[in-house]
């Protein structure tokens, strides 16, 4: 992230997705003088680039990739950035090209500039790989690991095998009363088949992937109910009305459920997040789950009281 002011950059955020444009121009609405600029892959770099000849941004947020090749062809200048800002610093770290990338820009940066990582769950392989680039840094915890799971958030699991999950989904999403859902899947193509499986059972679905990031403005302002998503969604979007996420292919590791379920019952208000189990390797990242956050998730009952997951 970046400040402009008399061509000098202050400030500079990395994020792993450009979703995070979505937020700072949530935030903008109540700093009208401060314009915010994004930069991220899978657009043509020339618009970029005529951005910073043309414009004065005082914030940029961007992916390490493009923010690189911008500073590689002195777009975009570092000398004079004074704030160095990793969201998600936990996965924007442990990959290998990513860090490279990082670490790159980080050299092009002034030496005594602050350095502020943020993460929900920072891994105890990743923390010393985040204070290389940090001197005597000061741990701030928000909170106990084991209280991360939510408040208010109402859990449970189903078991089934894989063949019954899209009746069993087509069941719950008739029977629960929504604002707004997220189903997540493991992979591109199961987000879009089930996405075309909604659509034709004339649910208000729609499928976010990799290659369709435009599509989740019209989600977030609630254009379409139901989200078919894979774990791109997991981090950093902000939806206040969705209020259930389903687990439809069980997530990777304690910390993707954790980033998954969040989804649901943000700004303190209430949830329910559903899990598929339909394996033995479901169940062991299940009961990770539960040992991890000291919490205990139950089977869904046959009746569920909507008063505890619906706001009032």
């Amino acid at each position: 992230m970046s400040v402009y002011r008399k061509p000098s950059w202050e400030w500079m955020l990395f994020a792993k997705q450009n979703l995070i444009c979505n937020e700072f121009e949530r935030f903008s609405t109540y700093l009208p003088d401060v314009k915010v600029a994004v930069f991220y892959g899978g657009v043509n770099i020339k618009i970029h680039k005529d951005l910073l000849k043309n414009e004065c941004p005082h914030i940029v947020v961007g992916t390490p990739g493009r923010i690189l090749a911008l500073a590689r062809e002195k777009d975009l200048g570092l000398k004079n950035v004074r704030h160095f800002i990793l969201d998600e610093c936990d996965k924007m770290l442990e990959s290998l090209d990513m860090r490279r990338d990082v670490q790159e820009i980080f050299k092009m940066t002034p030496h005594d500039k602050q350095v502020m990582m943020f993460s929900a769950t920072l891994s105890k392989e990743i923390r010393p790989v985040c204070k290389k680039f940090m001197q005597d840094p000061m741990e701030i915890y928000v909170d106990d690991e084991a209280k991360l799971t939510l408040h208010g958030l109402v859990q449970h699991y189903i078991k089934l095998t894989d063949l019954e999950k899209n009746r069993k989904l087509n069941d719950l999403l008739d029977a629960l009363d929504f604002n707004q859902v997220v189903i997540f899947v493991k992979s591109v193509s199961r987000a879009a088949e089930l996405n075309k499986l909604l659509v034709e059972c004339n649910f208000p679905s729609i499928c976010i992937h990799s290659g369709m990031l435009t599509r989740y403005k019209g989600f977030k302002e609630g254009l379409k109910r139901i989200l078919v998503a894979t774990d791109l969604v997991g981090r950093g979007i902000d939806i206040e009305r969705v209020n259930i996420v389903i687990n439809y292919d069980m997530p990777d590791s304690a910390d993707t459920y954790l980033h998954r379920v969040g989804r649901a019952g943000r700004f303190g208000t209430k949830g329910l997040a559903i899990t598929f189990v339909s394996s033995a390797s479901d169940s062991d990242v299940l009961n990770q789950v539960q040992e991890r956050f000291e919490v205990d998730i139950k089977e869904l009952p046959e009746q569920i009281d909507t008063a505890t997951y619906m706001p009032a």
